[in-house]
């Protein structure tokens, strides 16, 4: 079974600026989180997760229990309702926001390093992150 937690460089993007676009991210802050090349930590010390994403622009840090609803606090600030579980080696963040517009995150380990597949599901529009593996513990 691979290991999720660990840190990784972004390496590319896949249909980004489309899905910003579809969540409703004004344009200058959509252009500019395209155009950042994030790390991403994902660690696990027992029962808590934390979620780390560092850019030029900004660190974003969630902290978590498995299967327990915590908020996130997203500039402009609006909050959003997450819950995340492990399913199988990847882990899954439901997000529901304003209007009850809901979001799919799953981060996966892949051969290469990590996959973050992000889902608008009223708009059906995919974005993905994708991430070289940069240090496991």
């Amino acid at each position: 079974m691979a290991t999720i937690v660990g840190s990784y460089q972004h390496e590319r993007n896949e249909n980004l600026d489309e899905y910003f676009k579809a969540a409703g991210v004004p344009y200058i802050p959509r252009k500019m989180m395209c155009m950042s090349s994030p790390q991403l930590e994902i660690l696990n010390e027992g029962d808590k997760w934390t979620i780390r994403t560092i850019s030029m622009i900004r660190t974003n840090e969630l902290t978590f229990t498995l299967g327990e609803e915590y908020e996130e606090h997203m500039p402009g600030g609006v909050t959003l309702k997450n819950c995340t579980t492990m399913e199988g080696d990847s882990l899954v963040t439901v997000s529901v926001g304003p209007n009850n517009n809901k979001v799919i995150r799953r981060y996966e380990v892949t051969e290469d390093g990590i996959l973050l597949t992000m889902t608008h599901e009223t708009s059906g529009q995919v974005g993905k992150r994708c991430g070289a593996i940069f240090s496991h513990p």
